[in-house]
């Protein structure tokens, strides 16, 4: 694939070269109507506009073919399917769109291509024609985002009716930290004004609200199948985005506020790691990452595939690198886990 990006880039600038050249000459020639296109050159464009349109296909095509396999595997939030289905009919409409779309427009570029003693013919309007392009993109557009617009409120239903965990993601330059309710399931009132590193408040969490007692903080995010968790988010410094790409779910972290967002995972981080497509790309990887370690590149584990939390909006030198680990286990696992961990006012207390 390399070999053939490089061929490709190698073939436009010569070609870019070429056109240079012939420009210069043009530039050169001193007759009056130098800069006139003949029947030639038009027709020789409706050609390149043809081949344009058979380039514009294949790589469409080619680009389905070939890397369909790199997408992301089935949702494993109860709210991804519809997203995923919204994604595929926006897709298909934008695909059906652009295919007659480009044909009509390369397709009449040729057509009534420049010929000599050939008039141009100029309406000044057509309100039929006006009415179909103008009423059918308004119907479709608005179809879609009254569509979209229900689905992201079900996606938002962001309450306390179900039981929810409640998670804090804290974002800042360079990482995630995540914050747990502890046993009340109730986040302690917190603060960037109240960090205090020398005593490890490092969330800035108000040492005089009890609720804050038995908070949880952790840098690998756990979560229990089949039970709905309630995020907020906050940001220490600037603006970084909480990004779960197997859970359809993203939402920017602002300084200054709170944002929320809410999902159910359905699939534990075992299970996925049983997907066939998951599977085979383990297998690819890790056939990479050994052919790397044979040439001395790479002497890395063997990569295992995990669900993780990354940061989607550029924040800084180290953005690339902003990302944490997500497990999804089943209840006992989960509660198993969460009794290992110290709570803030143990870690206080051990100041």
């Amino acid at each position: 694939m390399t070999t053939l990006l490089i061929f490709i880039v190698l073939v436009l600038v010569f070609i870019a070269i070429w056109q240079m050249t012939r420009i210069f000459e043009l530039s050169q020639l001193k007759t009056e109507n130098s800069q006139i296109a003949n029947d030639a050159d038009n027709r020789n464009n409706g050609y390149m506009m043809f081949a344009f349109l058979i380039f514009i296909y294949g790589i469409t095509i080619f680009s389905f073919w070939k890397y369909t396999k790199v997408l992301l595997p089935e949702s494993s939030s109860a709210h991804g399917a519809d997203y995923d289905y919204l994604m595929l009919v926006s897709f298909v409409i934008i695909f059906i769109v652009q295919t007659i779309t480009q044909a009509l427009l390369h397709y009449f570029g040729y057509k009534y291509r420049g010929e000599t003693g050939k008039k141009a013919l100029f309406y000044a309007d057509n309100d039929r024609l006006e009415f179909i392009w103008t009423i059918i993109p308004v119907v479709v557009l608005a179809g879609l985002i009254l569509w979209g617009l229900y689905t992201w409120t079900d996606i938002m239903d962001v309450n306390d009716e179900d039981d929810p965990l409640v998670v804090e993601l804290y974002a800042q330059q360079f990482n995630w930290t995540a914050r747990y309710g502890g046993a009340d399931n109730v986040l302690g009132a917190a603060n960037v004004r109240m960090i205090d590193i020398d005593r490890a408040n490092v969330l800035g969490l108000d040492e005089s609200d009890s609720y804050a007692t038995d908070d949880i903080i952790v840098k690998e995010l756990h979560l229990p199948v089949g039970r709905k968790v309630n995020f907020k988010m906050r940001s220490q410094d600037v603006l970084h985005s909480a990004y779960m790409p197997h859970f359809r779910a993203q939402m920017n972290c602002v300084p200054g506020m709170t944002t929320e967002f809410s999902f159910t995972p359905i699939k534990t981080t075992a299970e996925i790691r049983q997907d066939p497509d998951v599977i085979d790309k383990v297998k690819r990887t890790n056939a990479i990452r050994a052919e790397r370690a044979a040439n001395g590149e790479d002497n890395s584990d063997p990569w295992e595939y995990d669900y993780i939390l990354l940061c989607n909006k550029i924040c800084g030198k180290s953005h690339y690198n902003m990302q944490m680990k997500i497990i999804v286990e089943t209840q006992e696992e989960y509660d198993a886990w969460m009794v290992q961990q110290q709570s803030f006012g143990q870690t206080m207390a051990a100041q």
